[in-house]
C-alpha cells in the first residue's frame, strides 16, 4: 500500500466481486467514493455493460483512471469480437507498455457468459479458480472481505446474485471504505 501524504490523501472505496455459479455470472460493486476520511459520494456507478451488453465490468481505483481503461477494452472488444480473454490481454499489454496507461490506478474485473477475469495495471489477467460449485473473485478496498464471504456462501443453496448481495453486505459491515449502495449485473441465463 502507498504512502499517503496530507496535499495527496489517496482515493479509497469501493468493492467489487464476482461469482459464477450454475451458469450464470453476476458483477456487484458497492457505491462509495472516500478521499482521506471523508466521504464524496455514496452512489457512484462502478459496475457496467460493455460490448452491446455481453460484457459486464466493474472497477477499483481512480473514476477517470477506471473510465479511460473501459473505454479501451471496448475498442479491443470491437476488434476482436467474442473474444473477452484476447481482448483482455491485449489491453493488458497496452496497460503495462504504454507510457500514459502506466500510470492509471483502477483494477477491473469483466465477465462475459463464459470467462471472468481480474485485470491490473502490472500486467496480470487473472482468472479465478473454478470448483464444481463455481468461482468468486473480487477486488477494491473490501475485495478480501467480500471474497472470504462470497467462497463460504458458493456451496450454499444462494444464487450468484444473492451470494454477490450478501458478500457486499457482510464487506460494508467491515470495512469503512465500503456501502451498502449496491449496483449488480449479470450475464448468462
Amino acid at each position: 500500500m502507498s504512502e499517503q501524504t496530507p496535499s495527496n490523501p489517496g482515493w479509497h472505496g469501493t468493492t467489487i466481486i464476482m461469482v459464477r455459479k450454475n451458469g450464470r455470472t453476476v458483477i456487484g460493486g458497492d457505491g462509495q467514493v472516500s478521499i482521506g476520511q471523508t466521504i464524496i459520494k455514496g452512489n457512484a456507478r462502478k459496475v457496467r455493460r460493455l460490448a452491446k451488453g455481453e460484457v459486464i465490468g466493474g472497477f477499483a481505483g481512480a473514476t477517470a483512471d477506471a473510465f479511460t481503461l473501459f473505454e479501451r477494452l471496448e475498442a479491443k472488444l470491437e476488434q476482436y469480437p467474442g473474444q473477452l480473454t484476447r481482448a483482455c490481454v491485449e489491453l493488458a499489454k497496452d496497460w503495462r507498455t504504454d507510457r500514459y496507461l502506466r500510470r492509471l490506478e483502477a483494477m477491473m474485473l469483466v465477465a462475459d457468459k463464459q470467462t471472468g477475469l481480474v485485470l491490473t495495471g502490472t500486467g496480470d489477467v487473472l482468472e479465478p479458480e473454478a470448483n464444481d460449485g463455481g468461482s468468486v473473485m473480487a477486488i477494491g478496498s473490501g475485495g478480501n472481505y467480500a471474497l472470504a464471504a462470497g467462497r463460504a456462501l458458493l456451496p450454499s443453496d444462494m444464487d450468484g446474485e444473492a451470494i454477490v448481495r450478501r458478500s457486499l453486505a457482510i464487506a460494508a459491515e467491515i470495512c469503512v471504505y465500503t456501502n451498502n449502495n449496491v449496483i449488480i449485473e449479470s450475464v448468462g441465463p
